[in-house]
């Protein structure tokens, strides 16, 4: 199927908090949608009715079922010291033709299905050979994805997030645009060693073979969305925000960043540009979409193999975090912490502050706005290690021990990296008493104390540095292993001052995420369907014209071009793709329509009804219905924790705080690490 721009629903303005659509007059409560989360170890679907309602949920685990890859944990580890981890395309297309017949045997009849959406691990590239764009069109719905398929990648073994090969490539990203600082201002974030800029300046520079017979390169995310739709799908907003490549507050690629990573050679950047799906002078010269913009429709491959229906509408695949905000459908006032094997905490931003240590995405449930992103290696199996040292590897104890040490630990402070950790980059145990001087152990109660309050420490310190402000902060939602441990939620509610809260089911939320993003991108294009019926125009709109000009600084509308998308080769191997002027054209008026009424997620997914004519005294700034949101959000959790009452005016917690961040620095600085110079992953 071609890439017919036409199908493609621009809702880059629409804000998400104004209106529910949960009690749409008609609603048919037989639709469908589906959620995918292609993970690091496993692929998981969800089928969720138009209530919202999960119907059906498979899951593929790479290692046990997939064992002719021979990965461990999904992937592939160097032994030659490069600290190079890959993983196998072909594995994740049979993991996708695998969970399509899980989901047929489990009974989902897939005409039902009206919306697929979903997100992937972030950071990872798919690298397509020359013609691929010509094998996704011509799919035989009689064969098996990894079999029709297996022949058209340039890279078999594709680098995703663990990798740290790229040390060098950070250094000369950094050093290309100005330092650190500079680039995390310009990204969101510093050189990562996981990113994909990097990633891609290493293969030019390494395996320039491999690139010059490269057609396109897409993240994990819209490589599924792309083989979804059958043609390349445009990039998420909010997963490219992970590659050192874009310009956070444009939403464009960055000329500067481009630059850096094809060497400094600015007659390649029209290359990298064209590999990244960018067709200069269009309005897909940037190829970068919102997370809820519908990309195309099913292709005829899925339509004849499987039954899906022909209007079924592919949305925006985005990252693993983005897609978990969604399916967690957070709010402003919260506060997300995920106490797995690494410690991650996130949420809103209404404007980028990026530092040396987190990470600023674009936010998928707001387009105008931002996610803040801390992340930290060391965290379940850190532990782990000191409940099975310190109490005999029994949870209970280990909340004993910890529960007969007072809040504050008496002055004592610990950091407990197992692995190399990500911020300070260093490794193993550092213990100081309350005289700030380094000791060799630790009691074990005390030891458990100073493990907890060390590494919620480092979350709140470095997550308040990129602009989290716990004074707007109403609770912390706590997901992971550890979120069902009431005396380890009870520390986090004490540092951060906050109560704490799980929600009744908090398993999935990534590929939940992807399907509660499909339904929403479903009700998006209905919602242009059922306006453009009374305001389209059989031409377009002066105004329209007017918008489009001064978006883009020219006439969009004085090139005329074939319906749908025209490919063509350029010398170097890279596909370009003109884009009709007709979708420009809707993509103008539609843009008038939507500035007329506005849809909400969270009320969609907290199953509230209203409208932005129901503006009242409990509506917050941005539209929201307090009250009915708040009745619906307190039915769904449960609440774990509340800050211990403090009897004195001082909280040894501000003190703890301010002798944690010096430490750290200490630590980073006798450990031969500049806090200046990039620290990576």
């Amino acid at each position: 199927m071609s890439d017919d721009s036409s199908n493609r629903t621009d809702v880059s303005t629409i804000h998400l908090d104004n209106i529910s659509l949960q009690n749409r007059d008609n609603v048919d409560t037989n639709s469908k949608f589906l959620g995918f989360d292609l993970s690091t170890q496993q692929l998981k679907a969800i089928v969720i009715d138009d209530k919202l309602r999960v119907c059906h949920q498979v899951c593929v685990d790479f290692d046990t079922e997939l064992s002719e890859y021979k990965t461990r944990g999904g992937v592939y580890k160097s032994d030659d010291g490069s600290n190079t981890v890959t993983a196998p395309v072909n594995m994740w297309l049979k993991a996708m033709d695998m969970c399509f017949d899980k989901l047929k045997v489990d009974g989902l009849d897939f005409s039902t299905v009206l919306g697929i959406s979903g997100c992937a691990q972030q950071h990872g590239s798919v690298w397509w050979r020359r013609e691929s764009s010509l094998a996704l069109a011509n799919l035989n719905p009689d064969e098996y994805l990894h079999k029709e398929l297996v022949s058209t990648f340039t890279l078999r073994d594709t680098p995703i997030w663990m990798d740290s090969s790229t040390s060098e490539e950070c250094r000369q990203l950094e050093a290309y645009v100005g330092g650190p600082a500079r680039l995390a201002e310009l990204t969101g974030s510093r050189a990562y060693e996981r990113f994909t800029g990097p990633q891609i300046a290493k293969v030019i520079k390494q395996r320039r073979e491999v690139y010059l017979v490269t057609e396109r390169i897409t993240l994990i995310s819209n490589f599924i969305a792309s083989i979804l739709i059958g043609s390349y799908a445009p990039l998420d907003a909010s997963d490219a925000s992970g590659m050192n490549m874009m310009d956070i507050r444009k939403k464009r690629w960055s000329d500067e960043c481009l630059e850096a990573i094809v060497g400094g050679n600015k007659s390649e950047v029209a290359g990298l540009r064209a590999r990244l799906g960018c067709l200069d002078g269009t309005h897909l010269n940037n190829n970068i979409v919102d997370t809820h913009e519908v990309v195309g429709r099913v292709s005829r491959y899925f339509i004849e193999r499987y039954g899906f229906p022909p209007e079924c509408l592919v949305s925006s695949f985005t990252g693993d975090n983005p897609g978990s905000m969604a399916g967690l459908c957070v709010r402003h006032d919260e506060l997300v912490i995920s106490l797995g094997t690494s410690d991650t905490a996130f949420f809103w931003l209404d404007e980028p502050r990026p530092n040396l240590n987190g990470h600023v995405l674009r936010n998928p449930l707001d387009d105008s706005k931002y996610m803040g992103l801390i992340c930290f290696k060391n965290g379940s199996k850190t532990r782990e290690r000191i409940r099975d040292v310190c109490a005999s590897g029994d949870w209970d104890e280990f909340g004993r021990q910890l529960n007969s040490v007072p809040r504050g630990n008496f002055g004592n402070i610990g950091f407990y990296y197992d692995l190399r950790e990500i911020y300070p980059l260093c490794k193993g145990d550092f213990r100081y008493n309350k005289d700030g001087q380094r000791v060799e152990s630790f009691a074990n109660n005390i030891e458990v104390r100073a493990c907890l309050e060390g590494q919620f420490m480092r979350l709140y310190h470095h997550s308040r540095e990129l602009g989290l402000n716990m004074a707007n902060i109403r609770r912390i939602l706590v997901t992971g292993g550890a979120s069902q441990n009431q005396a380890i939620l009870q520390v986090i509610a004490d540092l951060f001052k906050s109560p704490v809260y799980t929600l009744e089911s908090m398993a999935n939320s990534a590929s939940l995420g992807g399907a509660y993003l499909a339904k929403y991108a479903y009700e998006l294009e209905q919602q242009m369907l059922d306006q453009s019926f009374a305001n389209f125009p059989a031409a377009p709109s002066a105004a329209a014209v007017e918008a489009k000009t001064e978006e883009d600084g020219r006439d969009p509308f004085a090139t005329s071009t074939a319906e749908g998308h025209d490919q063509r080769q350029a010398d170097d191997g890279s596909v370009t793709v003109s884009t009709s002027a007709a979708a420009a054209i809707a993509a103008a008026d539609r843009e008038l329509i939507r500035q007329e009424k506005q849809i909400s997620f969270s009320q969609m997914i907290l199953g509230h009804g209203g409208s932005v004519e129901d503006d009242g005294p409990n509506e917050d700034g941005n539209g929201n219905d307090n009250d009915a949101d708040e009745e619906c959000r307190e039915i769904n959790l449960i609440k774990m924790a509340e800050p211990t009452p403090i009897s004195s005016q001082v909280d040894v917690y501000e003190s703890l705080l301010e002798r944690y961040v010096r430490l750290e620095t200490e630590i980073g600085l006798n450990n031969g690490e500049d806090p200046s110079v990039r620290s990576t992953n």
